[in-house]
Formats: C-alpha cells, sequence, structure tokens
C-alpha cells in the first residue's frame, strides 16, 4: 500500500515537472520585442479575408506592422508593457520597410503619465511621413481613446465602447473618524502640511481636496485639448462630450470621435492601399507577452489560471474608465 502511494507521489512530480517544461518552452519569447510574419493581415482575432501571396516582388521587403495594445495601460503588468510599447514605436519609426502601423486597442485606459507618452511618441513616428490606423476592440476608454487621437483614422467595431473622456485624480478613504470612536489611534511623522495628503487615518481637508482637483482640472484640459486638436472639434462641442462617459460605436461616429464602423481586415485593406496603392501589403503582428515566473508557469498550466491583471495605482492621475 505504501509502495502504490510513493509510485502514485513520483507520477505526480514527474506531471508537474513535465507540465512546467512545456510551459518554459511556451513562455521563453519573454518581456522583449516579438514579430511574426504574418501570411494575413495581423487580424487579433485570427481571422483574415485576404491572401497576400499575390504582392509584387518588388514590395516584398515592405510591410505594416500590427500593434497590439491591450489591458490596463501603466508602466507594466500581464498584458501591457510601456517599454515594450515604446522600443516597437521607435523600431518601427527607423525601418525603412515600415509603411504604417495597424494599432490594435482594447483598453480601458490607464495612467495620465503612460498615455501621453505613447501619444507623444506615435506623433513623432508621424513624422517620418509614415501612417497610423487605430482599430477599437471590445473597449477603448479614456486613456485608450487619447491614444487613439494620434492616428491617422479611427475605426471601431460595431460593439466598441469608447469614449469616457475624463481623469480620476485619487481615491481616497477616510477612517480618521471611525478609528477614533473605536480607540484606536495612528500616528505619522511628517513635515510639511499636506505631506500625508490622502492618507487613510488623517482627515481629507478642503485645501488637501483642491490641491487634488487642481491636477485632476490640468490633466483633463491637457485631454480635452488633444480631443480638440485631432478630431478638429470646438471647445464647446468638446467639452459637450467629454463629461466622462462611453459612447458605443454609433454615437462616436455620429459625434466624430471616430472616423468609421468597420471590421479588422477593411481597416489594415484600407491602411495598405493608402500607403502602397495596394490592398495587399505584408502584415508583421507584434504582440507583447509577458514572461512568467517558474511559480506562475506551473499555476497556469495545473489550474489554468490566467495571470490576474495588477491592480491600478489611484493616488496617480488616471485616464480610466471604471473603478
Amino acid at each position: 500500500m505504501r509502495s502504490k502511494s510513493r509510485n502514485g507521489l513520483i507520477v505526480f512530480i514527474i506531471t508537474l515537472v513535465v507540465a512546467a517544461l512545456v510551459v518554459t518552452l511556451s513562455f521563453t519569447a519573454g518581456d522583449k520585442i516579438k514579430a511574426t510574419n504574418d501570411s494575413n493581415t495581423g487580424n487579433p482575432n485570427g481571422v483574415s479575408n485576404y491572401d497576400y501571396d499575390d504582392e509584387p516582388a518588388a514590395s516584398k521587403k515592405n510591410y505594416l506592422a500590427a500593434v497590439q495594445l491591450e489591458g490596463t495601460i501603466e508602466g507594466a503588468n500581464a498584458t501591457y508593457n510601456q517599454k515594450w510599447l515604446l522600443s516597437v514605436i521607435s523600431e518601427l519609426k527607423y525601418d525603412p520597410n515600415n509603411l504604417g502601423i495597424a494599432l490594435y486597442i482594447d483598453s480601458p485606459g490607464g495612467a495620465v503619465y503612460q498615455a501621453d507618452e505613447v501619444y507623444l511618441a506615435l506623433k513623432d513616428y508621424k513624422k517620418t511621413g509614415k501612417k497610423i490606423y487605430v482599430y477599437m476592440g471590445p473597449l477603448a476608454a479614456s486613456g485608450g481613446y487619447y491614444i487613439s487621437c494620434a492616428a491617422d483614422k479611427i475605426y471601431a467595431n460595431r460593439n466598441t465602447l469608447t469614449g469616457s473622456i475624463g481623469v480620476i485624480a485619487s481615491h481616497v478613504l477616510d477612517f480618521s473618524e471611525l478609528l477614533y470612536n473605536i480607540g484606536i489611534e495612528s500616528t505619522t511623522i511628517y513635515s510639511g502640511d499636506n505631506k500625508n495628503l490622502g492618507a487613510f487615518d488623517e482627515e481629507f481637508t478642503e485645501e488637501q481636496q483642491e490641491i487634488m482637483q487642481e491636477i485632476c482640472d490640468e490633466c483633463y484640459e491637457q485631454f480635452l485639448d488633444i480631443v480638440k486638436e485631432e478630431r478638429k472639434m470646438t471647445d464647446d462641442f468638446a467639452r459637450k462630450l467629454a463629461d466622462g462617459r462611453v459612447y458605443t460605436a454609433s454615437q462616436a461616429l455620429k459625434n466624430g470621435l471616430i472616423d468609421a464602423i468597420s471590421d479588422w481586415d477593411s481597416m489594415v485593406k484600407d491602411l495598405s492601399y493608402e500607403v502602397s496603392g495596394s490592398p495587399l501589403c505584408k502584415v508583421k503582428t507584434y504582440k507583447y507577452e509577458k514572461k512568467l515566473t517558474f511559480m506562475e508557469q506551473m499555476m497556469y498550466t495545473v489550474s489554468n489560471l490566467k495571470p490576474v491583471k495588477a491592480e491600478k495605482q489611484m493616488s496617480m492621475p488616471m485616464y480610466m474608465y471604471g473603478k
């Protein structure tokens, strides 16, 4: 009986080791630029209606980059990495064979700093004369829409939600009175009246609220200016739209937030025709893949758990939809 138990344990351990090795091989790409030479349009859903084998021989080296931006926009998490994305944009900027970027966005937004950094990188990319088309997936809201504004044209799926033009500067919970009532004292040593701003164990004063509101308003005005400039809107009209709400694709089209409601393949075909005169331009797909730790690999294989997205940090201004 003891022998059977020992044998079962050995089999179980071997199974785990084999599973770990399989996963390790699956994730060796790591946190680096990865491009695949697609014979289709680089569709995020893996579906294409176009055959690129008939491309003229003279333009075989030229290509479009299908760059996928997914998840919360911040430093790094399971589906998004700021350094990786900026590296891809920079690489494509200096590649003479790259004719344009087809940017797929599925994001609720994220940090103001990172969203603006990507927007500026895309604007810098366009100085070369290359084109950027954006295709919105299920959600391209707040910071996701902010980045979209850098595009020459914005396309959306008919079920896309977008907009959410606004800012969340902080989310403060004030437990100071509750702690006092139940007899708990908390003391933080600091200099400067507002150094401990937002601490849960101290009162959130009117002055502190004004400080955070000023930061929020400044970020909002920056967002609004970009929407006005890129979408050719008057101040009054843009402010009417920019109340934080999300819009359906048809509402966004009606209000000038996007240019077309279509499918991914049609958008890539349009971009290809604009930059090359042919709808049959080669496409390379760029998608971030996080290199998992050994323990994450084990959990992913044995329990089929997907990596959990990093929680957003509400202490910094966020172009973010929802909480």
